[in-house]
């Protein structure tokens, strides 16, 4: 009589241990993309709050819940536009659709398409710009606010993505030093870029106090303002011969 053969599938057996390990690999992979499609929604949300808030922090308003600020910034900013090369608005967007120049981030910035915000504090226009730099341990990034005179600094936020904590963090968790720019002046007599954050401070209407120890961080702040608030001259110098308008 002959030996029974066991037909059944081998679990000791290399191909059990791949097949075994594919299909948890596609059952996790079919979970995390279902939690990803469920959740991006309100990620999505979440960031686009984030944002408007810290380009109200730069206008001087902060303190506001959630529902607060998303209320507030459709109250304030007006208008989200991109910039053509020759500092003119190549495409508006009013209203609170999170187009045109809201979408933009720093890989655009960094291609040459900039956004800018045109928004009314107390009867008053003030542009808001977005700038991106690097610091000592990864990208900062920040929002100035100018009145509409585009010369004087009206407020200024400031982020980063991995900073030391009490050092170069302080660009961001410090209100204090953010509101230090509030009245600096952007251009010098020749038209160059003024704003800046110097160790030593020679320019008081110009320039703002270095970090404390956060040597590096702070001359990545000067170098991004430079560069950023370069970028927008053309469109500055537009509204000062147009009287601000």
């Amino acid at each position: 009589m002959a030996n029974d053969t066991n037909k059944g599938l081998n679990t000791n057996s290399n191909s059990y241990t791949i097949i075994y390990s594919a299909i948890m690999v596609v059952i996790v992979a079919f979970l995390l993309a279902f939690v990803y499609q469920t959740l991006k929604e309100r990620q999505d949300a979440n960031v686009a709050l984030d944002k408007k808030k810290q380009i109200l922090y730069a206008l001087n308003i902060r303190g506001l819940g959630d529902e607060e600020a998303a209320a507030k910034y459709k109250e304030v900013v007006l208008s989200d536009d991109i910039l053509a090369d020759n500092g003119t608005i190549a495409e508006r967007q009013t209203g609170d659709n999170e187009s045109n120049g809201f979408k933009l981030g720093s890989a655009e910035y960094k291609n040459g398409q900039l956004a800018i915000y045109t928004c009314k504090v107390d009867d008053q226009t003030k542009f808001v710009v977005p700038v991106y730099g690097m610091g000592l341990w990864g990208p900062i990034s920040g929002y100035v606010a100018l009145d509409s005179d585009c010369q004087t600094v009206f407020g200024a936020y400031f982020n980063h993505d991995s900073e030391t904590a009490g050092l170069g963090a302080e660009i961001k968790d410090s209100q204090a030093w953010q509101e230090k720019f509030i009245g600096k002046k952007v251009f010098d007599e020749t038209g160059g870029i003024a704003l800046s954050v110097e160790k030593n401070v020679t320019v008081p209407n110009s320039q703002v106090d270095a970090v404390t120890g956060a040597t590096l961080t702070s001359n990545g702040v000067r170098d991004m303002l430079k560069e950023g608030l370069g970028k927008y001259s053309d469109f500055f110098k537009s509204q000062q011969n147009n009287g601000g308008k």
